[in-house]
């Protein structure tokens, strides 16, 4: 019992390993990773912030917006580096070896766990400097960071399912493009009643909303509501489907 619960945990382990190892060595997207939200943090607070009227301190307003988009972006980089190990054939070296099937995609979503949650803990150290002053508690905090690693945990699933479906590098990275546009079609940057009224129910019913309301209201003490339900039940749909999802199509890929 104890050897076959052992062989997936060992093998995922190594497999994440060597993830977070090409990882370190593709320096060019951990720089984009962060340099991103940062840019897009200090646009909003400087260039557009004085002329967004959000009730609130805007600088407190948007970063916990910058850093679900920090979150949600680099998640989105899983797709890129699992359609290269499923293009460049080291997949089916893969599975000539004793290695669980599972671990590659688990190996290449615990990557994208460490990865992430390291970008997004500089971005919002960084955000201090900024002028980002949260009221939150211990308890609030952790809570805002289990959101947020289930966010990842969430888009990491689905872009390695996305990275399962495409078929070259170039086409698993436009993934990154629509994680990092569906943030603008929500709460995050304005308030969803300053929008067009036939917008207002698409920000107010996609996924990326309630997650940025919840993370406001548990870091800046505002209102949550039945934010932080509907957050967690987005999240946790989006993981249960991708991670079957995954399973499914990793199958398909075996070469008879």
């Amino acid at each position: 019992m104890s050897m076959t619960l052992n062989h997936p945990i060992r093998d995922a382990s190594v497999m994440s390993r060597r993830s977070i190892r090409h990882a370190t060595r593709n320096l060019d997207s951990l720089l984009i990773g962060i340099v991103l939200p940062i840019m897009l943090l200090v646009m909003f607070t400087y260039v557009f912030g004085g002329a967004i009227e959000t009730g609130e301190r805007y600088i407190d307003f948007v970063v916990p917006s910058i850093i679900v988009l920090c979150a949600g972006y680099g998640a989105g980089t899983t797709a890129v580096s699992v359609t290269q190990d499923m293009t460049e054939g080291i997949v089916d070296r893969f599975r000539t070896m004793q290695v669980v099937s599972s671990a590659v995609l688990t190996g290449h979503v615990a990557a994208s766990m460490a990865r992430n949650l390291g970008s997004t803990a500089v971005v919002v150290l960084l955000s201090f400097a900024f002028g980002f002053r949260p009221t939150a508690g211990p308890l609030a905090w952790l809570a805002a960071i289990g959101l947020v690693a289930l966010f990842i945990l969430a888009l990491s699933w689905l872009s390695a399912t996305l990275g399962l479906l495409t078929r070259t590098v170039d086409a698993a990275s436009s993934v990154g493009f629509f994680i990092l546009f569906l943030p603008y079609v929500s709460s995050a940057f304005v308030p969803i009643e300053t929008m067009p009224g036939w917008l207002q129910p698409v920000a107010a019913h996609q996924p990326i909303t309630p997650i940025v309301e919840t993370l406001r209201g548990l870091l800046l003490g505002t209102e949550i509501g039945s934010s932080a339900w509907v957050a967690v039940t987005w999240c946790v749909a989006i993981l249960v489907v991708s991670v079957a999802a995954a399973a499914l199509l990793w199958r398909r890929s075996r070469r008879p």
